[in-house]
């Protein structure tokens, strides 16, 4: 964690998650009956759980759509979930608008061409350690973990560091 990191996140409000190659570990798998699942990690779930419990908002932008996202999402209780749009950086204009936010006030995480708008225009823009070499480029911060194995919790934790409120909600388990 650079000082320009813990700087960037000390005024982070609203956390938003790019959900394939993030929350996952990018792998499609597919049934013979059409259906679709995912896997999602424990780790990265109870960050942002520590997130939100500590006040910070949280958000999912995917550009596809699934139903196991919605049920994801829902067990966590993150509230604002956009699926199957692919100019994430529209969604989040629509949503800083809903909750009267800045893009200073964002922190975002993603790992592909797709998030490279929003990562470039918020006010901590990290990548996963196994994004695309020009998001990373690009990117504020890149986590040491790959996505879908706790780069989420890593991103979360760095927030919260920033933030004054890491050990806090560390203690809140003891």
């Amino acid at each position: 964690m650079t000082p320009d990191l813990l700087q960037r996140g000390k005024h982070i409000k609203l956390a938003v998650f790019d959900v394939d190659g993030v929350l996952t570990d990018g792998r499609l798998y597919f049934l013979e009956d059409g259906s679709e699942f995912k896997t999602f990690n424990t780790l990265d779930g109870q960050g942002i759980k520590m997130l939100m419990a500590a006040g910070v908002q949280t958000a999912i932008i995917s550009g596809r759509k699934t139903p196991v996202v919605e049920r994801r999402a829902k067990n966590l209780g993150i509230p604002h979930v956009y699926q199957g749009r692919e100019d994430k950086l529209v969604v989040l204009d629509e949503l800083l608008a809903q909750l009267n936010l800045s893009y200073e006030q964002v922190a975002y995480l993603g790992d592909d061409l797709p998030d490279l708008p929003v990562i470039r225009r918020v006010g901590l823009g990290m990548a996963v350690a196994n994004a695309a070499t020009f998001v990373r480029e690009h990117a504020h911060g890149i986590t040491q973990a790959r996505g879908g194995e706790g780069a989420a919790r890593e991103f979360c934790e760095l927030i919260l560091r920033a933030q004054g409120r890491l050990d806090a909600a560390n203690a809140a388990y003891l």
